[in-house]
């Protein structure tokens, strides 16, 4: 995992590009702690902060060259089989280092664009044709690594943070329709959309080419077609299913084992979690050591501690354990909203933040994780009591849209999402996949993790596995009323029916009683401040802000909003 810049430019001198080029790099420099160098050319230039996991040679940083010379990269992610592409490269190209990123290189040149349809992984790209002088793009199937850009006046400028490309000199100025859609609605933009104007994302499994006529106005092509291998994927037997699902689980963890650097692993006390351990413990090579990570909050309503050192009993993991408190809060929301550029998911997240801060300290660099079963497996209540509501557990609205200007609550759009299944459980599995739920907690992740130079990796968001899953007819997913029916069958073999049957638990933090008491003060210094923007009703946010002092607290993800609207001005 790494940071990458970039600039194409007509208009922009190379010296004027070198100076803009560090201004970025810098920005995103805890993203690549171990090397950071850049490239130029008449109309390119492009940059990299490196964080080392495979082949740790100088040979391997980047931008690399290709050996022909006309060709260079620069690449954010992780291509896990790298070493299987090579071998069907190897009568083509001499290899000179041990990297993924030089495979990665070599493929576009022999496969041309199709070669990301043989990447399993998680990536962002950026390789320049000087002969051609086009420029192609590319992100992975789930949008697990970000890319961002920004075009104008000539120029095409892209970045793996937002705050890289305010540093080459563009304006931070809100995008008031998706701020609005996020206060009516709870939502955080769609998927080629930011919080800022101007700023877009390339979409999850998009690619484009683009050279010097296209700079503003080049077409970003899908190039992984979910829908279609949906429907390509036969839906199996109970038996068959249980025998590919798991093979395939295997096949994912063993794959997110290739590193050259130490191995841990977050964890909490559900099902997903419990599977996570149990398959490393199955597939972990006697050579390699793992680190356990937990976080808790001395609060038994909300602490699994007790649930993971069950789990932990009778392995060979150290376990970590973590404390998030309310008195460390304030500090946290300001460190992790200058890394996030966006609003960011509550609590949760900035003690995951402290995760990959404890693992750092360990010198652990790649860290794996349960993301992605529960929109695989439609573990959401919501996917079976059609609830609409955006959080799990509460019975009021989670939003409070009366606190907004007249003139600015007109800019929400509610946003409608595609629904191409006959399935409505797999039209909201589809929602959570690519544009929701999982947009969401990538981007959460994939900062908090960057701001501590580790790698997160996420071996249940293998494309074959979600495929699978996804592909299943709605009763192995929600059975007797059990969510993730057939995924528990499953994990009966690997853990204990206590966890593999237990009902599934969010995974929550005292954020509601601790915005109300022990933080009281602070965000009321926070919402006070409210003055500052023109389209808040600061009169109605002090009354909902009293009433929730006094009582009504069944949820807290509106004070969470104005906290992040606070820190992000």
């Amino acid at each position: 995992m790494c940071g990458i810049v970039g600039i194409f430019s007509q208009n922009l001198q190379v010296e004027d590009r070198k100076v803009r080029l560090n201004n970025m790099l810098k920005a995103q420099s805890h993203r690549g702690p171990d090397a950071e160098q850049q490239w130029h050319d008449d109309s390119c230039s492009l940059g990299h902060n490196r964080l080392s996991i495979i082949d740790l040679s100088s040979e391997a940083n980047q931008p690399m060259r290709s050996s022909c010379g006309n060709y260079m990269v620069v690449f954010n992610g992780e291509i896990y089989n790298y070493l299987e592409i090579k071998k069907e490269l190897v009568p083509h190209f001499t290899f000179h280092t041990q990297s993924d990123t030089e495979v990665l290189l070599n493929a576009y040149i022999h496969w041309g664009t199709t070669c990301l349809e043989k990447f399993n992984g998680m990536f962002s790209i950026a390789i320049w044709d000087r002969i051609k002088q086009e420029l192609f793009i590319a992100r992975d199937r789930f949008g697990v690594k970000p890319f961002y850009f920004y075009k104008k006046e000539n120029s095409l400028v892209f970045a793996s943070e937002i705050k890289s490309i305010w540093a080459f000199g563009v304006n931070k100025k809100r995008n008031n329709k998706v701020w609005a859609n996020y206060l009516t609605f709870g939502t955080y933009g769609l998927p080629h959309e930011t919080f800022w104007d101007d700023i877009y994302q390339l979409p999850a499994g998009h690619f484009a080419v683009i050279n010097t006529q296209s700079i503003l106005n080049f077409d970003v092509v899908q190039w992984y077609d979910f829908v279609q291998n949906i429907k390509n994927t036969t839906i199996l037997d109970e038996l068959t299913l249980k025998e590919q699902y798991s093979q395939l689980l295997n096949e994912a963890i063993q794959l997110r084992f290739r590193a050259d650097v130490p191995l841990g692993m977050n964890v909490s006390g559900g099902l997903d979690s419990s599977t996570l351990i149990a398959l490393i413990h199955k597939n972990l090579p006697s050579s390699k050591k793992m680190e356990a990570f937990t976080f808790y909050c001395n609060d038994s309503n909300y602490d699994e501690l007790p649930w993971v050192e069950a789990l932990l009993e009778n392995k060979p993991y150290h376990l970590n354990k973590v404390l998030l408190e309310a008195k460390i809060v304030p500090n946290l929301i300001e460190e992790v909203s200058q890394v996030q550029d966006e609003p960011f998911g509550g609590f949760p997240t900035l003690a995951y933040s402290l995760l990959f801060k404890e693992a750092a300290s360990k010198g652990i660099k790649v860290v794996l994780d349960g993301q992605g079963m529960d929109e695989a497996w439609a573990g959401y209540d919501y996917y079976h009591n059609q609830s609409n509501n955006i959080i799990q557990g509460i019975n009021s609205s989670p939003v409070r849209p009366e606190v907004l200007d007249a003139d600015f609550a007109l800019l929400a759009e509610k946003e409608h999402y595609e629904k191409p299944f006959e399935s409505s459980m797999q039209n909201m599995q589809y929602r959570d996949i690519f544009y929701t739920k999982i947009p969401r907690a990538l981007r959460f992740n994939d900062r908090i993790s960057m701001l501590h130079g580790t790698e997160l990796r996420e071996p249940f968001l293998d494309y074959r596995l979600v495929e699978l899953a996804f592909a299943q007819k709605d009763e192995v997913k929600y059975n007797q009323g059990n969510t993730k029916w057939m995924l528990r069958q499953i994990s009966q073999e690997l853990i204990s029916d206590k966890v593999a049957l237990a009902p599934k638990r969010p995974l929550q933090t005292p954020q509601r009683e601790w915005i109300a008491n022990d933080l009281q003060n602070f965000v009321f210094d926070q919402i006070n401040s409210f003055g500052d923007f023109e389209f808040i009703d600061k009169k109605k946010v002090l009354q909902i802000w009293k009433e929730y002092t006094n009582g009504n607290q069944d949820n807290s993800f509106y004070i969470w909003q104005w906290i992040n609207l606070v820190a992000l001005k």
